[in-house]
């Protein structure tokens, strides 16, 4: 087997130019962003983090009204009762959304419900009879605030 030289009289592939001069135009120098065009967009992207925050927290982060179903029975093709049991502080007055969806999984059933604390406001157990268009196979509580 012969050897073949790798040696070019052109010299290295770094030395050379990757297409021919004058055809494609001339390379553009990269132009830097302003300093204050860099502090403009930095207030703008931590004042829209903030606003998706608050936004979510309102939706998701109330830890002081929460829900858990505890049963749901008395199944009918118009109605559902749903038994949940929910924390809220001893002086509050909470609102939940309760729903009930069919086999599909498509909705049959919604209702706001007010729920005013009991004995135990960490433990206030509350049965609610949801009327609804379809048999529903599920009762669930979508979630709760104050009210």
């Amino acid at each position: 087997m012969t050897e073949t030289s790798t040696d070019t009289a052109a010299g290295p592939v770094a030395e050379r130019a990757p297409w021919p001069a004058g055809r494609y135009g001339r390379r553009r120098e990269q132009r830097r962003a302003s300093r204050s065009t860099v502090a403009v967009l930095g207030v703008l992207t931590v004042l829209a983090m903030t606003l998706i925050g608050a936004r979510l927290y309102r939706a998701y982060g109330d830890g002081d009204y929460t829900a858990s179903v505890t049963a749901f029975d008395d199944v009918t093709d118009t109605q559902v009762a749903v038994t949940f049991m929910i924390r809220m502080p001893a002086d509050g007055t909470a609102v939940c959304l309760v729903r009930a969806r069919d086999k599909t999984g498509t909705e049959v059933g919604l209702e706001e419900v007010t729920v005013r604390p009991g004995p135990d406001p960490e433990r206030t157990m509350v049965t609610h009879r949801l009327v609804t268009t379809g048999r529903p196979v599920t009762g669930e509580v979508k979630g709760c605030h104050p009210a």
